[in-house]
């Protein structure tokens, strides 16, 4: 007869030992989640500005994270069909220890990009080398472990836990931009990632060791009914596994575009849009209840009509409603793509399958964004495609559509197709009765048009160039004004006074950090050499040929194809009289540009009585303070020259602030005239490094702030 004392405590060590497997699973799925969404914008912060700080790394970037989550959900659905349980532990236990392999997961200064690199080839490499196997296998975590689990409690449900994966998801892109990246640098964070990995390591064993000593189940205990009971899709319809999440993956990336071009390449808008997507997921997949089809297609509806106002009125909205409009729009679109996949979902015994459709699509709307777009359009157009496969998919699987109008809705399709073709054919070729665009290019570092402007008067007669919502210049095309400096760069600007009233005005040297159309090369004499540093190629080749003013220059002009940056950093010192760093024009600022590492780099090709100058007439960000604070940092003297529209000369209002070593230089009397007044609030920001940036608290609240 066996005590009662002895059963009792037998019960309670089998209990304290379910307890202890059971809180290895989750805690290994939490950590893997985690780990998985933070080395994200992790990376990407890395790479961003090897790459001229364009919005597209993070595309690249995303494209690179969604076809390793494809491969890690095929991995995790080709490993747990192996019958013999111990070897799969054996397999995913050797993998995990090859991981470790890669730590930590610092990119490589050999990595860094010459000229003559693709881009998005060069960013895939960088990834692979640098975090593909470790990611690879935190992508598998998830299903992975859920399989274990149910070996291991056969009754009960394993799906709970991937509602703690997606909170670990979650908390990890919330937590970089507010706690990680304010109070440690990019290096240290790297670090702190590699060594959680390797305790993730040490878990995800004990993990596969665990479910490696219980036989895979012959029949689930998990049953349709305790799931809510399941819809089975049609077979004609399992397509809809991929359109779904690959629409969903477009307008993700899209819009991540979207804003960063029009405010600033950040890790913080970055994460935003992503950590919506995923919270559509988590609030879709928690429970069918969530979801109502009559709540969110008027939601989605109503955001696309904001979105097409903010498109139309773009040069009269603030920072925070374009913002606002295109993430509220976003998290809309992706209700309806994950609540209409969610309501398509398979019996259990599908899930791997359809879960590995999802990452599918996922992949196939990150390329389509990534590769596809810039190949084969020459405008900014995804977003709008996006919006319009998505209406068309509603349109197609909606089930309230009364039987006497089905028959109709292949024809509404159609000419719903038709129509928005139409329409997003004309984006980017909007003419006004003066206006109209010539050309359209778009590459890796995005859509530059040109605009001829007032051709039936030969006074006003303008060719102009465009990159996304910004001006990089213009030129007057009648012969008697073809060689006037024009835009930000007229007479009267701060680069302009600066040229014209340098008391050396022979045998310059001439540094500029930005090409656009040229239009500083007028001010060049023959014994001056002129030096621009251009990242995009096909400014440069749209510059030569629409635009006069690099072949008419009379100084020895050259270009120089690659990163101003990383151009000057593998440079000897130039010598530069006046280095013009002319890149924050744009709305997507290159904020590596403005950095105290980026500004040794200057301070050293600059001579010893020259003059830094600053070109920062952005319409969303205080780029005032930031360079004032390095200013101070370096103890360089500064004015502010600010100037104003002349449409008679072809002037565009101008913000230029100007810095040297020496107070006399700035001190002369043209430029001491031209300086503008101290009214100016300056904000006490902090000091920018390559490894702490605030984009956050230099936001203007609207585009009119000055």
């Amino acid at each position: 007869m066996v005590p009662i004392g002895y059963n009792a405590r037998l019960m309670n060590s089998k209990r304290l030992g379910q307890f202890a497997t059971g809180l290895v699973f989750a805690t290994t799925i939490f950590l893997g989640a985690f780990l998985l969404f933070q080395v994200q914008p992790l990376i990407g912060r890395f790479l961003l500005p090897w790459f001229g700080g364009s919005p597209e790394v993070w595309t690249t970037c995303m494209l690179f994270f969604q076809v390793f989550l494809l491969a890690g959900y095929a991995y995790a659905h080709w490993l747990i069909r192996i019958r013999q349980t111990t070897l799969q532990a054996v397999i995913h236990i050797g993998l995990l220890a090859a991981a470790l392999l890669f730590l930590p997961i610092l990119p490589k200064e050999s990595f860094k990009p010459t000229a003559g690199d693709t881009p998005v080839m060069q960013i895939l490499l960088i990834c692979s080398l640098t975090v593909g196997v470790p990611y690879l296998l935190l992508s598998a975590t998830s299903p992975l472990v859920q399989a274990w689990f149910s070996r291991a409690f056969p009754h009960r449900n394993p799906y709970r836990l991937y509602a703690l994966s997606n909170t670990g998801s979650l908390l990890a892109l919330v937590s970089f931009p507010f706690i990680f990246e304010p109070l440690l640098s990019r290096v240290q964070t790297a670090h702190l990632w590699s060594i959680v990995f390797a305790v993730f390591a040490v878990l995800c064993t004990a993990a596969a060791w665990l479910g490696g000593n219980h036989s895979n189940p012959t029949q689930s205990t998990i049953t349709p009914l305790s799931l809510g009971k399941p819809k089975t899709p049609a077979a004609t319809r399992w397509w809809l596994w991929v359109a779904l999440p690959a629409t969903a993956s477009v307008e993700l990336l899209a819009v991540t575009n979207k804003i960063t071009q029009d405010i600033a390449v950040v890790p913080f808008l970055w994460i935003l849009p992503l950590a919506l997507y995923l919270l559509s997921f988590i609030i879709c997949f928690e429970h069918q209840r969530w979801y109502k089809r009559r709540l969110f297609v008027p939601l989605f509806i109503l955001s696309m009509i904001a979105v097409i106002y903010a498109h139309l009125n773009e040069r009269n909205t603030g920072v925070y409603e374009v913002i606002g409009v295109y993430v509220f729009m976003l998290f809309a679109c992706c209700m309806v793509c994950h609540g209409e996949l969610h309501q398509l979902r398979p019996e259990p015994k599908h899930l791997t399958r359809y879960y590995l459709m999802i990452a599918v699509g996922g992949a196939i709307g990150g390329v389509f964004v990534a590769v596809v777009c810039p190949l084969i359009f020459n405008v900014y157009i995804e977003l709008y495609l996006g919006l319009l496969f998505c209406t068309m998919l509603l349109l197609l699987i909606d089930p309230d559509i009364p039987a006497s109008q089905k028959k109709r809705r292949p024809y509404w399709i159609a000419a719903l197709v038709v129509m928005g073709l139409i329409g997003i054919s004309f984006m980017g070729k909007r003419n006004a009765y003066n206006q109209r665009a010539i050309d359209n290019d778009r590459n890796f570092f995005g859509v530059l048009t040109i605009w001829e402007q007032d051709w039936d008067r030969s006074d006003a007669h303008t060719l102009l160039m465009q990159h996304g919502t910004t001006f990089h210049g213009l030129q007057f095309q009648s012969p008697e004004k073809k060689n006037i400096p024009t835009a930000y760069y007229a007479a009267e600007s701060g680069i302009g006074v600066t040229l014209r009233n340098m008391p050396k005005q022979e045998e310059r040297r001439i540094g500029i950090v930005g090409l656009g159309v040229g239009t500083l090369a007028s001010y060049g004499g023959e014994t001056d050499i002129i030096r621009f540093y251009e990242i995009n190629p096909e400014v440069e080749r749209l510059a030569r040929k629409y635009f006069t003013y690099l072949d008419d220059s009379r100084a020895s002009v050259e270009v120089v194809l690659g990163d101003g940056r990383l151009s000057m950093e593998k440079e000897k010192p130039q010598r530069y009289d006046v280095l013009v760093l002319d890149a924050f024009s744009s709305d997507a600022v290159p904020t590596h540009l403005l950095t105290t590492e980026a500004m040794e780099i200057y301070l050293k090709h600059l001579t010893d009585d020259g003059v830094l100058a600053f070109h920062i007439s952005t319409s969303h960000l205080d780029l005032h303070s930031v360079v004032w604070k390095l200013a101070e940092h370096f103890g360089l003297e500064t004015a502010w020259i600010k100037s104003y529209e002349d449409e008679l000369k072809g002037a565009l209002a101008s913000d230029w602030i100007l810095m040297a070593r020496h107070a006399d230089i700035l001190n002369s009397v043209a430029v001491q005239n031209a300086v503008s007044s101290p009214k100016y609030r300056r904000k006490d920001v902090m000091l920018w490094t390559d490894d702490h940036i605030n984009v956050l608290g230099i936001l203007k609240k609207s585009s009119l702030s000055q």
